[in-house]
Order: C-alpha cells, then sequence, then structure tokens
C-alpha cells in the first residue's frame, strides 16, 4: 500500500489545516466571523492573483461559473463553522462538523451515478466513529440553540464543496478557479456584515497576524485540493481530510496541551479509515478457490 502524490499532497496540507486551529481562537477574540472569514479569503485571492496572473488573461465563463459555485460553499462552510463558534465550544463543533464525512460518499454516489468502492464506506465510517471520539463526551450534549444548528447546516455546504471541486476538476483552469473561488469567498464575507449587523473590529496586529498567516494557507490548501481531486475520488479525499483534527491535537500536543485518552483512541481510528480506503476486497473466482477436501 502506497500513496500517490496527489494523495500524499493531501495528507501534507490536511497537516496545514489542522495547524490553523489555534490562529482562527486568537482571532475570535479580536475580530468578528464574517469580517475575519471575508479578510482572510481576499489575502488568499490577492496572493493567488499575484501566482497566477498570467493565466487570467485568458479567463472564460467556465472557470467563473465553477469558482463562484465553490467559492459560495467555501464561504458558507467556513462562515457557518466560524459564526458557530462563537456560541458552542470546539469538541461540539468538532462532533457536528464530523456529519460531513458521512454525508460525502452518499453525495457522490448521486452526482457522479457510481457507488463508492465498499472499503470506501468502510474507511468512512471508522473516520466519523475517530472524529466523535476526539469531540469527546461533552460533544454528546447537543441542545439545539443558534450554535448547534447553524454548525450543522454548514456541515452541507462543507461536502457540497468536496463535491464540486471533483466534479470541475480537469474541465476548468486550475489557477483561475483557485483566484475566483477565493476572491468569491472573501467578498461574500465582508458583504454579510451589514447583514448580520456585524462592524469592522479596531485595529489588532493579532487579527491581521492571523488573517494574513490564515490567507496563505487557504491559498495553499484550496489549491492543492483543486489539483489533487482530479484524480482522487471525493469519498477518499474526504477520509483524508478527516485527519484535520488529529493534526491539531497532535500541534496542541506540542504546544504543551494534554489529550485525553479518547481522543488517541480517535485519532487512531481516523488513520485506520485512511489505510482501510485505500485497500480493494479481491473476490475469488471459482477456479481460484482451494479445491475441498
Amino acid at each position: 500500500m502506497r500513496f500517490r502524490p496527489e494523495e500524499a499532497a493531501l495528507l501534507a496540507i490536511t497537516a496545514v489545516w489542522g495547524g490553523t486551529f489555534l490562529l482562527v481562537h486568537w482571532a475570535m477574540d479580536h475580530s468578528g466571523p464574517w469580517f475575519f472569514v471575508g479578510i482572510r479569503f481576499l489575502i488568499a485571492g490577492l496572493i493567488s492573483v499575484v501566482i497566477f496572473r498570467r493565466v487570467l488573461r485568458g479567463i472564460r465563463w467556465r472557470d467563473v461559473g465553477a469558482g463562484v459555485a465553490i467559492g459560495v460553499m467555501i464561504y458558507l462552510g467556513y462562515g457557518l463553522q466560524t459564526q458557530g463558534l462563537q456560541t458552542i465550544d470546539s469538541s461540539t463543533s468538532a462532533f457536528i462538523t464530523a456529519m460531513y464525512v458521512p454525508l460525502v460518499p452518499l453525495a457522490q454516489w448521486a452526482v457522479f451515478r457510481t457507488r463508492p468502492p465498499f472499503m470506501a464506506f468502510v474507511g468512512a465510517g471508522l473516520a466519523f466513529v475517530g472524529l466523535l471520539f476526539i469531540a469527546g463526551p461533552d460533544a454528546f450534549a447537543l441542545t439545539l440553540g443558534t450554535g448547534e444548528v447553524v454548525t450543522m447546516i454548514s456541515t452541507l455546504p462543507i461536502a457540497a464543496e468536496i463535491i464540486l471541486i471533483s466534479l470541475f476538476a480537469g474541465k476548468v483552469d486550475l489557477g483561475r478557479i483557485t483566484v475566483i473561488q477565493l476572491l468569491t469567498a472573501g467578498v461574500l464575507g465582508l458583504l454579510t456584515m451589514p447583514v448580520v449587523g456585524e462592524g469592522v473590529p479596531e485595529f489588532s496586529w493579532i487579527w491581521v497576524g492571523c488573517a494574513v498567516g490564515l490567507g496563505a494557507a487557504s491559498c495553499l490548501i484550496q489549491l492543492t485540493m483543486n489539483w489533487a481531486q482530479k484524480s482522487v475520488s471525493p469519498t477518499r479525499a474526504t477520509i483524508i481530510y478527516a485527519g484535520e483534527p488529529v493534526w491539531a491535537g497532535v500541534i496542541g500536543r506540542i504546544a504543551g496541551e494534554r489529550l485525553p485518552v479518547t481522543a488517541l483512541i480517535g485519532g487512531a481510528l481516523v488513520v485506520l479509515g485512511i489505510l482501510a480506503s485505500e485497500l480493494k476486497l479481491v473476490r475469488r473466482t471459482p477456479a481460484e478457490r482451494p479445491p475441498d477436501r
């Protein structure tokens, strides 16, 4: 069993993804969620414009449509999840967000009309259970408050983003779609501020630094997802993405946080899910069966 370069790249950006949790947590003490989501993705979009400025001259309506569709999902997924974190703790958020893991194989089946391999469902199931262990027992004590409902809704665009990236992969230019989806998410985030009554926060080097750092990370993450999911199925990619809280826990451990035993078990299950999804069941033909004794 070995990972292809595209899968290895997804593993790498999942580690980067996991490392962004602390930055988001710090930023929320100094900024509102929609402003931060908007400025973060605008910075990511501007970085991508610098990188892909040459290919933007030949932009097509197909690139625009695909980029906007994915950008809307990024905006809704990140925005609603960040909004939910204003009133619920991270363990509850992780538990609810984990719902997207079993959603994607079913969505892939519905969109692409091809049933994922059996081991892909096994892998998704192991990863989902692992995420529940990571969330901890407190996450199961759910009440249908605003934070819980908003976070639950965020799982739908998160799953849709993964499906759309695979749907458009190979049909549009990589650089153009990356620029458009990031700028779309950023602009929509800022436009949401007056709608929800959120104001511009006071200047702080903390939210500025976090926004720049997460903007660069977001550019790298989305670019890698757009490239790798040309050949990695949505279900397989989702199982790999499920390792994000595992990396967050590892980084937290390095930073001095103590992880409960259940979180360690959960991390092991997520890793096991990633490995299981790579396995393929081989059925024996009658000629291959051992003779009766």
